[in-house]
């Protein structure tokens, strides 16, 4: 239902305890800075955004200070309104605008009052208002919003101006007392519906946590599950996977498949925090083992290498059965088949969620040695792939190539010795991945050759910044002298043909690109 309610109306209900801030909503954020030029547009009439309201008769066991106003108990019963979507703006007029409640204490810098700048310029883009720590107030200046719903104080406030200058502010009073404030409130008692609601308004930019929605509802009073998320990235730190227990949503989403079969977050409505933590054991060692999986039978040294972070959530929920069980030969060879061939299809681009309900389904299956499709996907790999892609870090077809090729043990260019995979992919930002042919020797004996190919993944090798640095801009013929005699063992694990050393880089990226997709089609076959 959408309405327009009045500002001084909006206050008074902030007042009364009937619109209330919950508990998942972040923290006040708006500098005072902001704050004011918010109350520029509502002077000058420019749109400011309407407010999302959830109309409930549920009581949340967990609520914010509006800032750091603490609101008082609701004066009649509930139903009463949680602010959805809009906090900050309603934080900000409050703040600029009540006279009832004292001011927070603590931060006294956030608190700034706003106040007219009656020696402003009238123009469209500067702001008329600003926010003044009590030092910088020139009363002969500037003139405080607060009083102006408070008709006692507002006299006050004016009874020694001029009379031009009356005039003035009794303008600016009247715009903000005619303002109104559009809302659009959602009534429903059904948490599926309001979870579902709070989900798609977080997926048009606004920044909603429906972690700490559930939370609120279910877990807050005998659970923290954020601290047991938050143990767990400090356990699996060490192995580069830290970020695991920061990613909030991938976490509840691992949790909701292992403990509901289903890794929407919703499915967990009605879990209380009980069974939560009666069954996070099992939460915790599913995680173990799929980062162990991860890690012995895929290279991943580091989440962020994962073609997608959700092809976690499958394999947890593989591991959450039988955990005591080691991985039998077939279904070591179905995840893994699994796993190459979802990431070289891209199978969870875009809107992914019924491929990863599905693939969390099959991997229970076969966990539990029923009939799986898990692997029965697609292989769309083409044989251009390495030639068409670019290699790009935060790319999955780049994190794919990287995987494979650290599959293949990756020997130095210049020693032979095998390449530490702890060190060179801890980070993937690190500069351990370079060109084959140098890029400043295809500059400058190649230069019409695009730097679509200059940087395709058939000519990216994992290479190590000292060995670049010894490879510097050479030919491949010139580099090669510094190279062991025997470079079998090099070639094969980076997939190198003898015609990179014959300096004909599109011969050798022709052929290197079919070497790289023989070897992709053989692990997805």
């Amino acid at each position: 239902m959408s309405d327009s309610v009045p500002l001084k109306k909006v206050i008074d209900r902030i007042i009364e305890g009937t619109i209330r801030i919950p508990g998942f909503q972040r923290k006040f954020v708006w500098e005072p800075d902001r704050a004011a030029l918010l109350m520029d547009s509502i002077f000058k009439g420019y749109p400011f955004g309407s407010v999302l309201l959830w109309y409930t008769r549920t009581e949340l066991k967990t609520e914010k200070s509006l800032g750091g106003f603490n609101l008082p108990a609701p004066v009649k019963d509930y139903p009463i309104n949680y602010v959805l979507d809009g906090q900050q703006r309603l934080t900000s007029i409050f703040t600029a605008l009540q006279t009832e409640l004292p001011a927070p204490a603590e931060d006294p810098e956030v608190w700034l009052p706003v106040y007219y700048d009656f020696g402003a310029k009238d123009d469209a883009q500067e702001s008329r208002f600003v926010a003044l720590a009590a030092a910088d107030v020139d009363p002969d200046r500037h003139h405080p919003l607060r009083p102006f719903f408070d008709p006692v104080e507002f006299y006050k406030s004016v009874d020694s101006l001029s009379e031009a200058r009356k005039i003035e502010i009794v303008g600016v009073q009247a715009k903000f007392q005619s303002t109104m404030i559009p809302t659009d409130t959602f009534e429903s008692e059904d948490r599926t519906r309001v979870a579902i609601v709070f989900e798609r308004v977080n997926r048009m930019g606004v920044d909603l946590d429906i972690f700490e929605l559930l939370t609120a509802w279910t877990w807050s009073e005998d659970f923290d599950l954020q601290d047991r998320f938050n143990e767990l990235s400090e356990e699996f730190e060490t192995f580069g996977f830290q970020d695991i227990g920061s990613d909030k949503d991938l976490m509840l989403r691992c949790t909701s498949a292992i403990l509901k079969g289903d890794p929407a977050p919703t499915a967990m409505i009605d879990i209380n925090g009980s069974e939560v933590r009666d069954q996070f054991e099992r939460v915790s060692v599913s995680l173990r083992l799929a980062v162990d999986f991860l890690r012995s039978e895929l290279e991943v040294r580091h989440i962020k290498f994962l073609p997608y972070t959700a092809q976690l959530i499958p394999l947890a929920a593989y591991f959450s059965i039988d955990q005591s069980k080691s991985v039998p030969k077939n279904h070591r060879q179905k995840l893994l088949r699994w796993f190459w061939r979802s990431s070289f299809s891209r199978r969870y681009s875009g809107n992914p969620g019924r491929n990863i309900l599905n693939d969390v389904g099959e991997a229970v299956k076969l966990r539990a040695g029923d009939e799986s499709s898990l692997d029965g996907i697609g292989n769309t790999i083409e044989p251009d792939f390495f030639l068409e892609n670019v290699f790009n870090s935060r790319t999955v077809a780049t994190k794919a190539a990287i995987l494979m090729l650290a599959g293949e043990h990756p020997r130095s260019f210049i020693s032979g010795n095998r390449v530490d995979l702890d060190v060179v992919m801890s980070e993937p930002n690190l500069r351990e991945y370079h060109h084959c042919v140098p890029k400043a020797f295809l500059k400058a004996n190649h230069p019409g050759m695009s730097d679509k190919r200059v940087s395709s993944l058939a000519n990216m090798a994992i290479i190590s910044r000292s060995d670049n640095r010894e490879i510097s801009g050479r030919a491949p013929s010139e580099y090669r002298g510094v190279m062991p005699e025997d470079i079998s063992a090099i070639a094969a694990s980076a997939f190198l043909p003898d015609s990179l050393w014959a300096d004909d880089p599109e011969k050798f990226m022709v052929e290197r690109a079919a070497l790289m997709y023989e070897r992709a089609a053989a692990l997805t076959a």
